[in-house]
């Protein structure tokens, strides 16, 4: 985690020479600190105690999802964030983890019960109520990791196999009326570009062209940390969000895009095996719960960059410019240590 936490300052810190301020590298320096500091505290509260608390974070998520789509200020063309005067608040952030530690407390308290056509469209009413909130904003890419956590933790339960057939045909309806009735102009462009990137090269498709030609561009070796023709030039768009990773692989090549993969890989790794060692159940679908936050995030984030997903704003986690994000993540991992702290409190 300190890893990944430590190659994505130094990536920013590369991209930010370029602007006219190094402000945003200041603020996530600054949210890496606090997150940090959340990480030490989460890490040592039982995880049990913190699961029951969940209820009454996920009440004030969804009263802040509320107010945001009725009374929130319209910024960059969404009303996704709340100004806090020293910085802006993004609740859709926590409603990933949020929904992750309720879904796991559920299938914990209601063991053997999954297969039940109330408990399982409970479960799904509980991750798509703030989902559809955050659609709303409209937020894709958060409204699909949150859909993704559920997906993910119902199929590592005792799901049976015709459940399962019958929510994916639900959810193949729930995506049709998504695209129909759900989705911004700009949003079914994305999909449209990522079907066909000739469609708009110069204008919607210009992001993942752009990004493709960075992450080429850094060839083996890269060019160095705070060089490099697309990012340093500002040829390539949200340099320091969406599209970090192609900004990073510029600067640190193809052995350095590499090795940050197999930190990816090697976390995952981690969370898996905290999830197999848990005490309980809900240790297990807690750290299976942070295993699914962070790996959506990577994979759509990578693919989007690399060409081979549709762009939808879901940030590279511990790399993306961005306190709330990095705050959740940080949390999440404090969790699933706290999983391992009680693990092996009871083999000895």
């Amino acid at each position: 985690m300190l890893l990944l936490l430590l190659s994505g300052l130094a990536v920013l810190y590369g991209t930010s020479l370029a602007s006219d301020t190094m402000e945003i590298f200041h603020k996530q320096l600054l949210f890496a600190l606090i997150a940090l500091g959340g990480f030490i505290f989460v890490s040592l509260i039982d995880y049990h105690a913190l699961s029951k608390q969940n209820r009454l974070a996920y009440i004030a998520i969804l009263a802040t999802l509320l107010y945001l789509l009725f009374l929130g200020p319209e910024i960059r063309g969404g009303k996704r964030w709340i100004d806090l005067g020293i910085g802006t608040f993004q609740p859709s952030e926590f409603v990933k983890i949020s929904v992750a530690i309720g879904l796991a407390r559920l299938l914990h308290l209601r063991r053997g019960q999954i297969n039940s056509w109330k408990i399982l469209f409970w479960s799904m009413a509980y991750a798509g109520l703030p989902a559809a909130l955050v659609l709303l904003q409209p937020d894709l890419g958060s409204a699909l990791v949150t859909c993704g956590i559920w997906t993910g933790l119902i199929l590592m339960s005792p799901i049976k196999k015709k459940y399962i057939a019958v929510l994916g045909l639900i959810g193949l309806l729930l995506a049709a009326g998504v695209w129909q009735f759900g989705l911004k102009d700009f949003q079914k462009d994305r999909i449209k570009v990522f079907m066909n990137p000739e469609l708009d090269p110069r204008g919607k498709g210009y992001n993942v062209r752009q990004a493709t030609i960075a992450i080429g561009s850094g060839g083996i070796f890269g060019r160095g940390l705070a060089s490099g023709l697309q990012s340093q030039n500002r040829f390539l768009p949200e340099r320091q969000t969406d599209f970090i990773f192609a900004a990073g692989s510029e600067q640190i090549g193809f052995f350095g895009s590499l090795g940050l993969l197999s930190l990816f890989v090697f976390a995952g790794y981690r969370l898996l095996a905290i999830a197999k060692r848990a005490r309980d159940d809900l240790g297990m679908y807690l750290a299976l719960g942070v295993f699914f936050l962070l790996w959506i995030h990577a994979i759509v984030n990578i693919g989007m960059n690399m060409g081979l997903m549709p762009v939808t704003g879901i940030p590279l986690p511990f790399l993306s410019a961005g306190g709330s994000g990095l705050v959740v993540m940080l949390f999440a991992f404090g969790i699933a240590q706290n999983v391992a702290i009680q693990s092996k409190i009871l083999r000895f």
